[in-house]
């Protein structure tokens, strides 16, 4: 695998995988941030050959005609395929696939594609959020043991990563707004393509992203966000309800969870959702801490920044997003439908998770591949205790400009072994998100779940 040399410099990158390097970044190397890189750490020029543009702001204002509550769309609609990559032609484009792409070629070679168009670089943030990433260049640090952050808000902790747990804790703490409601949904086709829709109802507070946050008052409270999560349908699920504290310093105070169960009608307290533990309702094709490509504690693995690359990655996938696109059109056996996707070149970050050696996880390997502009992961190769490629997940993301912000709209897990995917966070036919939605923390208390299961 091949890796292009970053403006970051080479004793940063080379230095990398050694969490024992603990300095701060220097005011002079955080001077590069919003000149020679983009705010978040990127690469603001193109690269070599143009296939990837310069960054100059990402979307900044919605296309004509949309209003807050639509599904948002696409501001690309003239661009055309450039190319597809298929089952025949992809050693040609190896160097700029991830070894889970390339398996999903070998598995499905009769109908897996990746059609790829021009590269655009739409990542956008709040000004504020520029700012605060930017202080946090030369303030943030990695406390117990990598496991937690301090001296940190709002923005990306570690704009000018040095180590894959520096990498990986800008991915769980980027900015998607101080909260969100969604609507939406996830199904697991079988082999042949049948499936049964999970519906979901969702709610979640992002207290480190809260516009007046401080980094003392997210120490002392040690809470980054609240999520609750209650299922809708189908009639024999419905009602089931989970919620999760999640913490800054997880040495600190562990995340909280607990779940509420229709016929014990009960709250417990949930600790083991959490790892490799299965996800709600997933039929075991995900792990709990593969929400989202990642989530939780770091602590069960050995981290590495490899480097970057440029990668054909899912992005401005809004085709895929679309306001009454049936699920059937997007559900197919084997994988979604190609035609609905948009691959584009963009650097990534590739960071590689091992497992430690005392400790247990389905996963022996994880490798990442982090989207520059926005931290979002947008490809997960997961490798088993063989060693030999397992899960390939990947998010397919678009600009929610009303916030704005660079996040999923769909994360897609793929299964090598089953030779089915789970498909979370279909929303066609749903009500969009809600980032304007007014939460408070006693919404996301045990007591208010056993009222929301009551209901």
């Amino acid at each position: 695998m091949k890796f292009c040399k970053s403006i970051i410099t080479t004793a940063i990158v080379l230095s990398a995988c050694s969490l024992n390097i603990q300095a701060k970044v220097s005011e002079q190397d955080a001077k590069q941030l919003g000149t020679t890189l983009t705010p978040l750490g990127a690469e603001k020029a193109a690269n070599k050959d143009g296939s990837i543009p310069a960054w100059t702001g990402g979307i900044t204002q919605a296309p004509a005609g949309y209003t807050v509550g639509d599904h948002h769309p696409d501001p690309f609609t003239q661009d055309k395929v450039q190319f597809v990559i298929t089952a025949a032609n992809y050693q040609q484009y190896s160097e700029f696939l991830s070894p889970g792409q390339i398996a999903l070629f070998k598995a499905y070679p009769e109908t897996f594609k990746m059609p790829v168009y021009q590269s655009r670089r739409t990542a956008s943030l709040p000004q504020f959020v520029y700012d605060a990433t930017i202080k946090n260049a030369t303030s943030a640090q990695l406390v117990s043991d990598g496991e937690g952050v301090e001296n940190a808000i709002i923005g990306v902790p570690f704009p000018i990563p040095q180590n894959g747990l520096e990498a990986i804790w800008n991915h769980v703490l980027r900015y998607r707004g101080p909260g969100v409601a969604r609507w939406g949904g996830q199904a697991g086709p079988t082999a042949s393509g049948d499936y049964t829709m999970i519906g979901f109802d969702e709610q979640v507070m992002f207290l480190y992203s809260q516009q007046d946050m401080t980094s003392a008052k997210i120490a002392e409270d040690n809470i980054i966000s609240m999520f609750k999560q209650e299922v809708t349908s189908p009639a024999r699920l419905k009602g089931t309800a989970l919620l999760v504290h999640e913490t800054l310093d997880q040495v600190k105070q562990p995340r909280q969870a607990w779940t509420y169960n229709t016929g014990q009608r009960r709250v417990r307290k949930a600790p083991n959702i959490a790892f490799d533990a299965p996800g709600t309702a997933s039929d075991g094709l995900r792990t709990t801490d593969d929400f989202d490509l990642f989530n939780g504690s770091p602590g069960r693995y050995n981290w590495t920044l490899v480097g970057k690359k440029e990668l054909y990655i899912p992005y401005n996938s809004y085709a895929l997003h679309a306001k009454g696109v049936s699920y059937d059109d997007i559900l197919k056996p084997g994988h979604i439908n190609p035609e609905l996707t948009r691959y584009e070149k963009h650097r990534v970050w590739v960071v590689e998770a091992n497992l430690k050696d005392n400790m247990r996880h389905i996963y022996q390997k994880r490798v990442f591949f982090i989207d520059e502009d926005s931290w979002q992961i947008a490809v997960a190769d997961a490798y088993d205790a063989r060693n030999e490629l397992y899960r390939v997940n990947m998010t397919h993301a678009v600009n929610y400009y009303e916030v704005p912000t660079t996040w999923t709209t769909l994360d897609v897990y793929h299964d090598l072994n089953s030779r089915r995917y789970l498909a979370l966070g279909l929303d066609n036919n749903e009500k969009m998100y809600d980032f304007d939605v007014k939460l408070d923390k006693g919404d996301f208390t045990p007591q208010a779940l056993r009222r929301q299961g009551l209901r």
